[in-house]
């Protein structure tokens, strides 16, 4: 009985959420660093990671600070997942691209998530930027490249 009403709300969230056609990783943006609870957090890059093996997307954290932007991309390096390219661009030190193993990028992404608010701000020696900082998942032709 409890799994059928699981099932019935699983159904409805995805009736609500994913329409006809459109993939599930579509509307998968979060504002960084989240309030999530670390459970939560485990959870959602445990499912980025099985997108970006199974399906042509990248994930892309986008980092701003005053007078500054870094870029960082997450892209499946081979088709079980278990290296992955990352590209990171900073605005004044241009592109850096590197593999590195599925563990990496695992501890990076739950770093990303529950990485305070103000720690982007103090490392660079700098007041805190209004826009917050993102993380989405996008088809690959869409990422910026060198």
């Amino acid at each position: 009985m409890a799994s059928e009403r699981h099932s019935e709300t699983r159904s409805v969230h995805q009736v609500g959420t994913i329409p006809d056609g459109e993939a599930p990783w579509t509307d998968l943006e979060v504002t960084v660093p989240t309030e999530r609870d670390h459970a939560s957090v485990v959870a959602l890059v445990e499912c980025a990671l099985v997108e970006l093996t199974h399906e042509a997307v990248g994930a892309v954290f986008v980092s701003r600070q005053v007078g500054r932007s870094t870029r960082t991309q997450y892209v499946a390096g081979d088709d079980v997942g278990e290296q992955f390219q990352k590209r990171h661009f900073d605005d004044r030190l241009g592109w850096h691209e590197t593999t590195i193993p599925r563990g990496t990028v695992r501890d990076e992404f739950i770093t990303q998530f529950t990485r305070s608010p103000s720690t982007s701000a103090e490392r660079s020696g700098e007041g805190a930027t209004s826009e917050s900082d993102t993380f989405v998942v996008k088809p690959v032709q869409d990422l910026r490249t060198p």
